[in-house]
């Protein structure tokens, strides 16, 4: 984060220039020079002043991350347990933290490699037992996953652009048992795994990267049933919101990877879009795009593939 502390002094150094640049020509004799000069640095000025302060705004909202307390936990896991949490990270977390979008989840991916635009270097941290997480706790790895920042307090920037954080806690304790239980595998990855640049600080002063509010009550799930309510209740923790808009009716968001509206759905038949999250081809034939992440959301089961369904064809 040195050269964004470097880019932010330099921009200051900028407004103090035109600042300065300012008076100069409102001081000068001939009016032309005076009114050009005065107006042109003016601006210039009011332009440094709006990137530095969004800078600066960034800068803060990156170091001082809204968090909760770490929780006093200690997980005894159940072979049910890490049963699920093997079935949630295969179809969620390999997503990020797989080069290959399967176990082992040993990290290393560029998750900003699909933005249109640099943001900085976000790459996804070793989640096997050989990583970072050997030295975390129960709790921290909790909170990590409910309020997306790391053992040390650092935002998570990516991780809180997911819906990761709205996993029923019953859930969160499996996915830290299936954690713990992996094979470790050794493979170094950046830390502070998220390192935005200036431009992507700037869109965190702009609240285009917006600071979410914290969970503060438990997360149930209800009955896990094909029906339209566990659907509803699945959309919340998995990532279609993030590409294919809030309502599902299409990606608007100039940072993120465009994705059609999700009532499409509507015109296929259960059997269909199964088969579609399982294969990658559509009921037209056409192939899904790499950034879906087709593979993983099909090793959802068919339970859970159908409350997905009956969601996704209530919608208006």
């Amino acid at each position: 984060m040195g050269i964004n502390f470097l880019i932010l002094l330099s921009v200051i150094g900028l407004v103090i220039l035109f600042g300065w640049l300012t008076r100069q020509a409102w001081r000068a004799r001939n009016p032309f020079l005076k009114w050009i000069g005065a107006i042109l640095s003016s601006l210039f000025m009011l332009v440094a002043l709006f990137i530095g302060g969004l800078g600066l705004i960034g800068l803060i909202r990156y170091y001082n991350p809204p968090m909760s307390p770490v929780k006093e936990m200690q997980v005894e896991g159940t072979p049910e347990q890490i049963a699920r949490g093997e079935h949630l990270a295969a179809a969620f977390c390999v997503e990020c933290h797989s080069t290959t979008r399967d176990f082992p989840m040993t990290g290393g991916v560029d998750i900003a490699q699909d933005l249109p635009i640099n943001l900085g270097s976000f790459v996804s941290v070793n989640l096997t037992p050989a990583g970072p997480l050997k030295d975390w706790s129960d709790g921290e790895i909790f909170r990590a996953l409910r309020d997306n920042v790391d053992n040390h307090g650092n935002r998570l920037v990516f991780m809180g652009g997911t819906n990761v954080r709205n996993i029923a806690d019953e859930d969160m304790l499996a996915l830290i048992v299936f954690l713990r239980s992996q094979e470790p595998v050794e493979k170094e990855t950046p830390l502070p795994p998220h390192q935005p640049n200036f431009l992507g600080l700037m869109l965190m002063g702009a609240n285009m990267i917006p600071n979410r509010p914290l969970i503060t009550e438990p997360i149930l799930a209800p009955e896990k049933e094909a029906t339209a309510e566990y659907g509803s209740f699945m959309i919340s923790f998995l990532d279609c919101t993030s590409c294919h808009g809030e309502d599902l009716n299409g990606s608007t968001s100039p940072i993120g990877p465009a994705a059609p509206s999700l009532r499409l759905v509507k015109g296929w038949t259960e059997e269909e879009f199964i088969t579609t999250l399982r294969t990658g081809i559509d009921p037209s034939g056409h192939e899904m795009s790499p950034v879906m992440p087709w593979k993983s959301t099909g090793r959802l089961d068919d339970m859970e593939l159908s409350a997905l369904y009956q969601y996704l064809v209530s919608l208006p």
